[in-house]
């Protein structure tokens, strides 16, 4: 094994270990995107404080993969770097969107029946965004974990 290559395979441990420390800390976080029609102002104050810290999380998570990529296919980590950014518009769409539920927690509430077109038309996006967000957290784990099979872990063995 030539120098290069025991120094990628020390380098891919050692981000692995941290890789694997970041998504233990998202594991017991166990944010949801789930939405709830819960119509206090704390409870939405308390969900933009949870997506917050989790936005945190997973963007260090999925920045410590690109750094993983970069290492061995730099045209591979550039384009999941543009899923990363995605990523971060759709936690930043959808924290916009709580806070405007958090002003105005009612108009989450589906029983009241005199709803207006702008409550109506939030409640649509928030379950939009939310829904964007789960499937594209899944897309780039999907990447990641066929990025792995195929190039890290013949390194790492």
């Amino acid at each position: 094994m030539s120098y290069d290559s025991e120094k990628i395979k020390n380098v891919m441990g050692e981000k692995s270990k941290k890789l694997a420390e970041l998504g233990s800390i998202l594991a017991k976080n166990q944010f949801t995107y789930k939405i709830q029609e819960k119509t206090t102002k704390e409870y939405w104050e308390k969900r933009v404080q949870e997506l917050k810290k989790y936005d945190e999380t997973s963007l260090a998570y999925y920045n410590e993969i690109q750094n993983m990529m970069e290492l061995i296919n730099k045209d591979e980590a550039q384009t999941y770097l543009l899923h990363i950014s995605k990523f971060r518009q759709l936690s930043t769409d959808l924290i916009k969107i709580m806070e405007k539920i958090k002003e105005n927690p009612s108009i989450i509430d589906s029983k009241d029946k005199q709803q207006s077109l702008w409550s109506k038309g939030v409640k649509k996006e928030i379950l939009e965004i939310s829904t964007n967000c789960v499937d594209h957290e899944k897309y780039m784990n999907s990447i990641f974990r066929e990025f792995y099979e195929t190039k890290i872990k013949e390194i790492l063995e």
